[in-house]
């Protein structure tokens, strides 16, 4: 399929993130390496319903628009890394579309609030849906972590790259 033929996509923010985190700089590059940080989500009332049961989950996936990401980059210098890479192969936000992913832990709901643990994400981020991290499906053992190898942070925190 040529890029053409390119279909529109609307989507719905259902929710507002907060946390202690107003710039990219000093927010923990990845869940994993958030420590503990908190943040809660501001789910919208016409939402509500969709939050039945969410308290038997001890983690949730959040996928959320980076608002203040800078304008999309094929080829990108990720935190991790000191070479160019294609930004496919990278978890950087400036994407051909600003969709961000993280794995939070639930703390608590009250009504529609979700009180958060492990989060790495920027304050007043728009949310735009929430599922269940399921173990089952969601835990895969690989091989290969392309250039990340072991790579791990000197800082868990990030560096101002990719926000305006």
């Amino acid at each position: 399929m040529s890029g053409g033929n390119v279909e529109q996509i609307a989507l719905r923010q259902i929710g507002i993130v907060h946390s202690d985190f107003n710039s990219e700089q000093g927010t923990p590059v990845q869940p994993a390496l958030s420590q503990g940080a908190p943040g809660w989500i501001e789910v919208f009332a016409e939402y509500g319903e969709g939050l039945k049961d969410i308290e038997g989950f001890e983690r949730l996936w959040l996928l959320f628009w980076c608002n203040r990401a800078r304008e999309c980059k094929l080829v990108v210098v990720p935190y991790l890394g000191k070479s160019q890479r294609g930004v496919f192969a990278t978890r950087s936000p400036s994407r051909p579309n600003s969709i961000g992913m993280s794995c939070v832990r639930l703390v608590g709901r009250e009504g529609l609030r979700l009180d958060l643990a492990d989060v790495d994400i920027l304050d007043g981020t728009p949310l735009l849906d929430i599922k269940p991290y399921v173990p089952r499906f969601d835990n895969f053992e690989v091989s290969k972590t392309g250039w990340y190898g072991d790579n791990m942070p000197e800082s868990r925190q990030a560096i101002k790259r990719f926000t305006r």
